[in-house]
């Protein structure tokens, strides 16, 4: 028998080594259990609601729900019960089962969906660490290694009406150290901000309506952002649901010289049909999804291309695998995907594997902003640079929560992991 050459040892070794690794990962298949669900508040720029999954193995996976009254309880007092002592690799299903198992609370929607959300993204960094992957991996890899990311700015407190101040708050965003190339700017404060006690004749909270002066106040400011950021940076407004259709159309049309990215929820987001009016009459692209839940709540309004892009809010609607469905069912009507997101560094890096995995996804958001916000997870480098987040080759999503920053922002009656 001739002696074996370099390339036999390396793929005998090969062969060893992968044998090894499937003995081990069926081994622990084999093995694990859910053993407990915990869930603590930390005060962020919401209450961010962080959720461990601890097994009999020792291994655990930690996920973030969408902040909001209700979500811990629900955690904690139903969700937990109706996992403990499954199977953490068997995602779908858990997910399934927990809003089969709560259809009386409302498995269609709001914090019982969030709660199940936060869950099975709790259960997807688990399954990465057990299988010592990226998460993105488990979602049928990565179609990029960056996912892009805007940032969100809110309206400038002081002399809000002024264009310098709009000004300023350009340069003050680009100024941050992350890089960012793309942001937006909140289109619907602007009459709030020059009108907050409802008191110019016309206005009215509870109204929908845009007066001609709020269109000509928004299209001013917004020059001035646009002057401020040059002619090919791409920024985008947020509109919040606040305006009825024609409104929100004639001031689509008042903006269109401004080469917006989109306009964000001109119209409330209950009816499709009336935001499928918008985009088609609507220069500017229409985006919207951030209040809906799971894939029934995005179809109909993407079978009648009610917009350009399905903004989701992966850590609310349905977790990383329904918003892939999601995104896969846009794509195949031509629309876009981005994803809204005021989560803490846990739910973002999460929602961001979930991006990577989407062909069709173009930006990922970051909302409002605390000193300490990427100091409460454990993160090898930077988070961002240049805009960027970059996947990183690391089991699950590559983080932990960092123990000391989270216990000096425990909400109010809250400890360690409960």
């Amino acid at each position: 028998m001739p002696n074996p050459t370099r390339r036999d040892f390396m793929q005998g070794a090969a062969g060893v080594t992968f044998g090894t690794y499937a003995a081990r990962a069926r081994a622990l298949k084999r093995k694990v259990k859910i053993t407990d669900v915990k869930c603590m508040i930390v005060h962020g720029t919401w209450d961010w609601n962080l959720i461990k999954i601890e097994t009999d193995s020792g291994l655990y996976g930690i996920g973030e729900a969408y902040w909001g009254w209700g979500v811990k309880d629900l955690v904690v007092n139903k969700m937990k019960g109706i996992i403990v002592g499954e199977d953490p690799l068997n995602v779908d299903k858990l997910y399934t089962k927990m809003l089969l198992d709560s259809a009386g609370a409302g498995a269609i929607g709001g914090a019982t969906v969030t709660a199940a959300s936060g869950i099975e993204i709790a259960l997807w960094d688990l399954a990465g660490r057990m299988l010592e992957t990226p998460v993105c991996n488990l979602l049928g890899g990565r179609f990029r290694d960056r996912v892009r990311f805007y940032r969100t700015t809110q309206v400038p407190k002081e002399h809000p009406e002024d264009p310098a101040s709009w000004r300023e708050l350009v340069r003050r965003t680009r100024a941050e150290r992350w890089g960012w190339t793309a942001f937006k700017f909140q289109g619907d404060g602007i009459p709030r901000a020059l009108d907050p006690q409802y008191k110019e004749p016309g206005h009215d909270r509870y109204l929908r309506n845009l007066k001609p002066t709020d269109i000509r106040s928004i299209v001013k400011l917004l020059e001035a952002v646009r002057e401020e950021l040059g002619p090919d940076a791409e920024f985008g407004i947020d509109l919040h649901w606040h305006y009825d259709v024609r409104d929100a159309i004639q001031l689509a049309h008042a903006l269109e010289h401004l080469n917006l990215m989109w306009i964000e929820d001109p119209v409330p987001p209950e009816n499709p049909e009336t935001m499928a009016l918008v985009r088609r009459q609507s220069p500017i692209p229409v985006i919207t999804g951030e209040n809906l839940y799971g894939f029934a709540g995005f179809e109909k309004l993407i079978e009648i291309q009610g917009c350009d892009g399905v903004h989701i809010d992966i850590p609310k609607s349905g977790g990383l695998l329904e918003a892939k469905r999601i995104s896969d069912f846009a794509a195949s009507y031509g629309i876009w995907t981005a994803a809204h997101n005021p989560a803490s560094p846990v739910g973002t890096i999460a929602s961001a594997h979930a991006a990577s995995a989407m062909r069709n996804f173009r930006i990922h958001e970051l909302a409002n902003w605390i000193d300490w916000w990427p100091d409460l997870v454990i993160h090898e480098g930077p988070i961002w640079e240049n805009g960027y987040l970059t996947i990183q080759d690391k089991p699950g999503y590559g983080v932990e929560i960092n123990e000391d920053v989270a216990r000096a922002h425990l909400a109010p009656g809250e400890s360690w992991w409960g």
